[in-house]
């Protein structure tokens, strides 16, 4: 199974109320456990529905009706309590983990896209066909240093940068307008001035801000700045590691979604939030964090601010300062 037993009966005794159907003269409907069973069997391995067909004795239809209201079910009753915005102090609380395991402090999350395979959507043309010549939607990510998603972002087309669907996503939206409730500015350890704000790190494909950094570019780089780019990369690869454990249990994601377009995003997020619920409550396997079906997003450049540049610029020289550097850092990027 794709979670232990306790976990499941736990999420069974949420979910009961809201996957109970009706009997009629004619039949007696499915029960809730069914119902979940069949959903998190698509979900963990990604079989066809001729498949289900015959393991649970259901039309094909039925599996498709069952698949799709059980996703939407999901998330609606497990996205709050598995998935909400952090609070002022939860952010404190994530920023002090990416400090004592990724050694990157004011850090409050990592930020990535991923290419998730679908039908091709009717009537869309070309705006979901991706660069690396498949139809796809784009699932933004930004996970904690636990590996937990804390915002997700499904259904922009795979035509498109992580950029532009970060600009045009909810979360973008957000950060753009400080309403994040992000803990004020704060010294780094070991300092007294100035200030520095709480910031997201990210890959080259997000513009540079006051609480987005990115790495520099790799032309030409001082030992500072390359220093600066393994200390970001150390931290950003959590969200590649959530990824991989959201792939690996969820293994519908190595293959093309075979629903239409709003089911396919629905079971996305589903994955996503059950990736949440599971995780605090099982854990991890280590190998799952190591590859996954995923493809990357289109990388392209996009301008920063000159107060973001600023903010990098500081934490690049913290880095190199007596209260910032790593004893291995000089080695790690020799190597």
């Amino acid at each position: 199974m794709t979670f232990l037993l306790h976990s499941f009966d736990e999420l069974l005794g949420l979910m009961s109320v809201h996957l109970q159907r009706q009997d009629t003269f004619m039949r007696d409907s499915i029960p809730p456990v069914q119902r979940l069973l069949i959903t998190l069997r698509y979900l963990a391995t990604g079989q066809s529905l001729a498949s289900l067909h015959y393991a649970f004795l259901i039309g094909k239809s039925t599996a498709s009706l069952i698949i799709r209201e059980t996703c939407v079910a999901l998330w609606d009753v497990l996205n709050s309590a598995f998935m909400s915005q952090p609070t002022t102090a939860e952010w404190r609380d994530i920023a002090e983990v990416f400090g004592q395991t990724c050694h990157f402090p004011n850090c409050v999350g990592a930020i990535d896209g991923k290419h998730v395979r679908v039908l091709k959507p009717i009537r869309s043309g070309s705006r979901f066909y991706n660069y690396k010549k498949f139809f796809s939607v784009v699932l933004l990510a930004v996970s904690d240093a636990n590996y937990c998603f804390r915002y997700i972002d499904v259904g922009a087309y795979g035509s498109s940068s992580d950029s532009a669907v970060f600009g045009h996503s909810h979360f973008g939206r957000l950060l753009s307008s400080n309403a994040l409730e992000l803990p004020a500015p704060q010294n780094l350890p070991g300092t007294t001035y100035p200030a520095m704000p709480y910031v997201f790190v990210g890959d080259e494909a997000f513009a540079l801000g006051v609480n987005l950094m990115r790495p520099f570019s790799s032309r030409g780089l001082s030992v500072e700045r390359r220093v600066f780019n393994y200390r970001l990369t150390r931290a950003r690869r959590v969200v590649e590691c959530a990824f991989g454990i959201l792939a690996n249990k969820w293994r519908f994601l190595h293959t093309p979604i075979l629903f239409k377009l709003d089911t396919a995003i629905n079971a996305v997020k589903a994955a996503c939030v059950l990736h949440n619920f599971v995780h605090q409550r099982d854990g991890y396997n280590f190998e799952d964090t190591l590859s996954h079906a995923l493809g990357r997003t289109q990388l392209t450049g996009v301008r920063g601010t000159a107060h973001g540049a600023h903010v990098r610029e500081h934490f690049c020289r913290y880095f190199m300062s007596p209260g910032g550097a790593l004893p291995w850092q000089m080695e790690a990027i020799e190597n």
